[in-house]
């Protein structure tokens, strides 16, 4: 599956759609408008849906945990997500 980014000067960005409380974790595709549909089985409570989003794209992506940040959407299904240290999926 190719994931859609965009290149910035510390790596790079992607949006994410995220559906939690589902029944299983994975991407599930990419919506018409370059968005990455991800289902999540953690609830969007105390921030655990946002953890399980960074450590499923941090085992997609080979990166560590660290290197990826969601920089927009916190509380909001739709996220923009920053990887740096890679210039490319």
């Amino acid at each position: 599956m190719n994931i859609p980014y965009k290149k910035t000067k510390n790596g790079i960005i992607i949006e994410v759609k995220v559906e939690p409380r589902s029944s299983r974790r994975q991407i599930t595709g990419v919506m018409d408008n370059a968005v990455l549909k991800v289902k999540l089985t953690a609830p969007p409570v105390d921030g655990s849906a946002n953890e399980q989003l960074i450590e499923l794209i941090s085992e997609v992506t080979g990166v560590k945990k660290s290197c990826v940040k969601i920089v927009r959407g916190l509380s909001s299904k739709r996220k923009v997500v920053e990887i740096t240290g890679v210039e490319k999926i």
